[in-house]
């Protein structure tokens, strides 16, 4: 068989492709894979910090009246932030409570406030009166294999972004 200078030329270009468009192939499936579980994390996230603002809403004066024993600690609400945020790390979240009167309680992480024995929303400047607005706001630090890509990041350690909710809610009861 002859071997013309034509098939000569070509040869190994198949694999050069591959490899060119393989690279190109998985940079896009993590980046697919690390974007999903971003957005998934920030809706798990707020979803949580929603749930707990809905949970003290209904936990005002109402509860601290002689006869009733249903007023919350920061302790209670960080674990029912944590309980209904599957699979966002506690260690990773920054949350702070804040007043209508604007008393901020900072649990950062939200780990730490787990045993926190505060009632709140707290009396003081009744701030657990019935149509007082009260805010729940996180913040959560992603670390991201895709910007361990990102231009500016280095290429010694992971990037991190931190993504926020906010929930806020009149007292009910």
């Amino acid at each position: 068989m002859v071997i013309t200078e034509t098939q000569n030329s070509s040869r190994g270009s198949a694999m050069i492709e591959f490899t060119l468009a393989g690279l190109a192939a998985i940079i896009l499936l993590i980046s697919t894979f690390q974007l999903s579980l971003g957005m998934w994390n920030y809706h798990t996230l707020a979803y949580a910090i929603h749930q707990g603002t809905r949970y003290v809403a209904v936990k005002g004066v109402g509860c601290t009246s002689a006869g009733n024993n249903c007023s919350v600690t920061i302790g209670t609400i960080a674990n029912r932030i944590a309980a209904v945020g599957i699979g966002v790390p506690s260690n990773q979240v920054n949350v702070t409570f804040t007043t209508d009167s604007g008393v901020s309680t900072i649990c950062s992480p939200l780990n730490t406030c787990f045993t926190n024995a505060t009632v709140w929303p707290p009396a003081a400047n009744s701030d657990n009166q019935v149509g007082k607005r009260i805010t729940i706001a996180a913040k959560f630090r992603l670390q991201s294999t895709l910007l361990f890509f990102w231009p500016g990041q280095g290429s010694q350690s992971y990037g991190a972004v931190w993504l926020p909710a906010s929930s806020s809610q009149q007292i009910v009861f």
